[in-house]
This record gives structure tokens, sequence and C-alpha cells, in this order.
């Protein structure tokens, strides 16, 4: 029987050792980050008095402590209210310097587009410490105000960066077809700027929330029994008592998220916000 021609002989394939261990990683960072969710979810459920595990069984007791302890649901009206006033007035501060910056050339648009970054990079604590004496020294003390207004200074990085990157990458062919067709600057902005930088607008409101929700050092400072947000009523309860309400609390706030993230994919689609 006839070998086969050297040149057809099939080499036995080997083994692709690196899409192996890349798999492996990323299997084990995904397993890094959804074990500590999983554990908070899993424990919500627990029966006992305390966190332990494993679990003696099962029950719903937790989440109905989180309707009888009244302090959780209003700081979480109060949480829900700064995170969505943050984001809009974010929006308004953020987006015009955005604008500015993404199409001067001078040096202090630069400047600019920099500092849009300052609130974010300076550590949380000493943000908030600092905002605490400068809006005390004008008038405004431990308020539901001071608390916006301190939220939405990390707002308004996170929209300003989004539209600044949307905005720089558009041509500016669009808003000079729409000079060249008659519209007044005003209705440039309106009906061509804005419809075109939304999603980059629209993702810096979202995370602007999320942050926001989740801000615990900036409303330490500015607690009241008004003014409390959620993250502070959870530590305040944790300092006297470690049951599993906090588990409970904070798999609601997670399903907030989540229900967030959904409702706008549905509405927008998250995927445009990489649009551009």
């Amino acid at each position: 029987m006839a070998s086969a021609p050297r040149g057809l002989v099939r080499r036995r394939a080997r083994p692709n050792w690196a899409a192996w261990a890349l798999g492996l990683y990323a299997a084990l960072f995904l397993v890094f980050l959804l074990v500590p969710i999983v554990a908070v979810v899993w424990v919500s459920f627990s029966s006992a008095s305390f966190i332990t595990f494993p679990l003696p069984g099962y029950s719903l007791r937790w989440y109905a402590r989180i309707l009888e302890y009244k302090p959780f649901i209003d700081s979480l009206i109060v949480s829900i209210e700064v995170a969505v006033g943050s984001a809009i007035l974010g929006a308004a501060l953020g987006v015009p310097a955005a604008l500015w910056a993404a199409r001067s050339r001078s040096a202090a648009a630069a400047l600019v587009a920099n500092l849009l970054l300052a609130p974010i990079s300076v550590p949380a604590i000493v943000l908030g410490f600092s905002l605490l004496y400068l809006l005390s020294a004008m008038g405004f003390g431990i308020s539901l105000t001071a608390l916006l207004i301190t939220h939405t200074v990390v707002a308004i990085p996170y929209v300003a960066r989004t539209a600044l990157a949307v905005y720089r990458s558009l041509p500016p062919d669009f808003e000079e077809a729409a000079a060249v067709l008659g519209a007044s600057r005003t209705q440039t902005l309106v009906h061509v700027t804005l419809p075109l930088i939304r999603p980059g607008i629209f993702a810096g409101g979202l995370f602007a929330i999320l942050i926001s929700l989740d801000n615990l050092p900036l409303s330490f400072f500015f607690g009241s029994s008004a003014t409390n947000t959620l993250p502070v009523i959870m530590l305040s309860y944790m300092q006297n008592q470690f049951d599993p309400s906090i588990a409970a609390v904070s798999t609601v706030q997670m399903l907030i998220a989540v229900a967030t993230l959904l409702v706008v994919n549905t509405l927008y689609g998250i995927e445009k916000f990489t649009a551009a």
C-alpha cells in the first residue's frame, strides 16, 4: 500500500495552552466577582438571627425587617432623590463644559478637560470633609441641599467625560451642515449636537446614579435625621446589630441597580452607550 505524500501527512494538533490558561483565568476572575454577590443574596434568606454558614434554614423575615425598620425606607427614598437629582444637575453643568472643551483648541480647554476628573481623583473622605467646611461657610450646613451639591460634584466628571469622549469622536460635518442649512446655534445644539451625544450623556448619568446610591464617604459628613442616605443607615445599623437584614438591604440595592440597567437596555439599548 502506497504511503501518503509527505506534504499531505496530517500533524497532530497541539493543545493551545495559552488559550486554555486565558480561559481558566477568565473563569476564575468571574467566580471571584460573583461569589461575594451570591453569598450576600444567599445570606439574606437565612432564618437565623445572625450571619452564619451554613444556613440553618430559609426565611423572608429579613426582607420584612426592611419594611418594619423605618430608617431603611426613609434613607432609600433620600438616596434615590439625591442620585437622580445629582445626575440631572451633573448633566446640566458638565455637558456645556464638555462641549466647549471638545471643540476648543486652547490650553485652557485642555486644562478644563483634565480638571473635570479632579473630584473623583481626590479621596472621597477628603472631598467630603472639605465640602462640609465650604458649604457650612456658605450657609448650607448639614442639609439635603448640601448633600445634593456634594453628590453633584462627583456626578459631573462621569457625565462630562463620557459626553466629551463621544463628542470628540464625532466629525464637525453635522453641525456645519446644519449651519449651512440656516440653523441657528441653539437649533444646532438642540436638534443635532445633543441627540448625537445622547449616549454619552445617558451613560454618564447612569454611572452617576449608581455611584451616588453606593456613596458612603461623602454622605457620611452630611448625615442627619432628614438627610441620611441608605449606606449611612446601613453602617449605623451594623454598629449595633449584625443580622442578615443588612444582606437583605444589600440585595435590594443590587436589584435596583440591575432593574435600572434592564429598563435602560429595554428603552434605549446599553450597547448604544459605546456608539461612536
